[in-house]
C-alpha cells in the first residue's frame, strides 16, 4: 500500500524553475561568504554597522559557506535550508535591530531558499502539500 503523503513527481519545467531559484542564491551566498572571508573594506564596514566586531566577519563566511554547502548537495539540501534560514534569520535580526530597511532582503533570501527546495524536491512537497488530494 502506497502512502498518502507521497508528491507526485514534479515536471521537468517546475524541476528547473527550482533549480534557478536555488542556483540564484547559492551564487549569492558564495558570494557574501567569500566578501566576508576577504574581508573586503566596504563589507568589514557594513558589518560594523551592524555591530559586529572587527574580524569575525571570517567565522560568519566559513559559517554562510558550510551552511550553502549542505544546501547545494541533493541528500542534505532540507538541513542546509534550515541552517540558511537561521543566518538569514541572524542577518535580519542583525538589520532589524538597527532600524535598517534593508531587513527585508534578508527575508525574502530566506523564503527563496524554501521555494527553490520545494520547486525541486518532491520530498519537501510532499511534507508540505499546498493543495489538499481528493481521498
Amino acid at each position: 500500500m502506497e502512502s498518502s503523503t507521497r508528491a507526485k513527481p514534479i515536471s521537468r519545467k517546475m524541476f528547473w524553475v527550482g533549480r534557478a531559484i536555488s542556483g540564484a542564491i547559492v551564487l549569492f551566498m558564495v558570494f557574501d561568504g567569500l566578501m566576508k572571508l576577504l574581508q573586503v573594506p566596504e563589507v568589514a564596514k557594513a558589518q560594523a554597522q551592524l555591530g559586529w566586531p572587527e574580524g569575525q566577519g571570517i567565522g560568519l563566511g566559513f559559517i554562510v559557506l558550510v551552511c550553502t554547502a549542505v544546501y547545494v548537495i541533493p541528500r542534505t539540501s532540507v538541513l542546509g535550508a534550515i541552517l540558511l534560514t537561521g543566518y538569514l534569520g541572524g542577518a535580519t535580526a542583525a538589520q532589524a535591530r538597527i532600524g535598517s530597511p534593508n531587513f527585508f532582503f534578508s527575508v525574502v533570501m530566506g523564503v527563496l531558499v524554501w521555494a527553490g527546495l520545494f520547486f525541486r524536491d518532491d520530498r519537501l512537497r510532499a511534507l508540505i502539500p499546498l493543495k489538499q488530494r481528493r481521498a
